[in-house]
This record gives C-alpha cells, sequence and structure tokens, in this order.
C-alpha cells in the first residue's frame, strides 16, 4: 500500500499593520459620506483603543440621507478642491470617541484610509498619537507630512497612490 502524504501549507499571517489596516475598511463601511467612507483605528500594545468613521456630529443630518454640503476651497496657487463640512473626518471622529469614554491614547498608532488633512494632524500631534499608518496618500496632504515631521509623528504610507473620491 502506497502512502499518500500530504503537503501541508503554513499559513501566511498578517502583519500587524496589515491585520489593522484590513479592519479599517469595516469601520470606514459605518460612514454616513459616500465621498469616501473612511474608517479609522486607534491602537496600543496591539491591542484596539477606539474606532471611528467618518459621519455627521450625533443627531445630526448625514449626507447619505440629505446631501452633501460642499464647499470650494482656494490656494494661494490657483488651485481648487471640493470638500464636504458636512461630516466630521474619521481621524477626528476616533479620539473623541475615546475621550467620551475615557480612554488615554497617548503614544498610540492610528491607523487609517488615507494620509489625514492638515486640522486631523494638528489634533493628532495634540492627542500624543506618535505613529499614523496611511493605507493611501492625500492629494492635499503636503502640509501634514510637513507638521508630522516636525512633531516627530511617525508616517508610513503603505501604498503610494493617491486616494481619489466624487467631486474632488
Amino acid at each position: 500500500m502506497k502512502k499518500v502524504l500530504k503537503k501541508i501549507t503554513k499559513h501566511k499571517r498578517p502583519s500587524w499593520d496589515e491585520y489593522f489596516l484590513k479592519m479599517i475598511d469595516m469601520v470606514g463601511s459605518r460612514g454616513t459620506c459616500d465621498r469616501g467612507r473612511s474608517g479609522t483605528i486607534l491602537v496600543k500594545d496591539k491591542r484596539i483603543l477606539a474606532t471611528g468613521y467618518v459621519g455627521s456630529p450625533i443627531g445630526l443630518p448625514h449626507c447619505d440621507e440629505v446631501g452633501h454640503e460642499m464647499h470650494t476651497v482656494s490656494k494661494d496657487s490657483g488651485a481648487t478642491s471640493r470638500h464636504c463640512l458636512r461630516t466630521a473626518h474619521a481621524e477626528l471622529n476616533v479620539i473623541a470617541n475615546a475621550a467620551r469614554f475615557g480612554v488615554a491614547i497617548d503614544g498610540s498608532t492610528l491607523y487609517c484610509k488615507m494620509v489625514p488633512c492638515y486640522t486631523c494632524s494638528k489634533t493628532i500631534i495634540n492627542a500624543g498619537i506618535k505613529r499614523v499608518v496611511a493605507f493611501r496618500d492625500y492629494h492635499a496632504a503636503k502640509q501634514s507630512k510637513d507638521i508630522f515631521k516636525q512633531a516627530g509623528v511617525k508616517l508610513e504610507i503603505i501604498n503610494k497612490e493617491i486616494e481619489a473620491y466624487k467631486d474632488q
């Protein structure tokens, strides 16, 4: 009788960064603005501290219900970009969620869909977050990258492709 040996395929576990970056998609699926549906996770010592997604302030109407609150921003260079101001960004919401429940986030890592905007980046620095892992780059991220460097916040961009979304 011939013995048949099964080849055992070793399971390749994702790295911690891969693991948490995959989770941001699920968190973002709760978002209420179809221009990004971004999700964010705060992590420390390989444990999730808080999650946040793009959404309107509690109790206020959502973009998915009443439409966007679009504004055009003009830069000194003459370039313009469009932004929906009805919602709070996922990065602000994750910090607010941690604060609301008394979760200390100093020294944590933030995982996000794209490099945070300038306003979110300033809040990230002031919250004591020490590392930001973004899945993609953001078209208006130059100032964010500059202040992260100045403040000693480590920024890692996994995919250098720039995130694109409706009515940019």
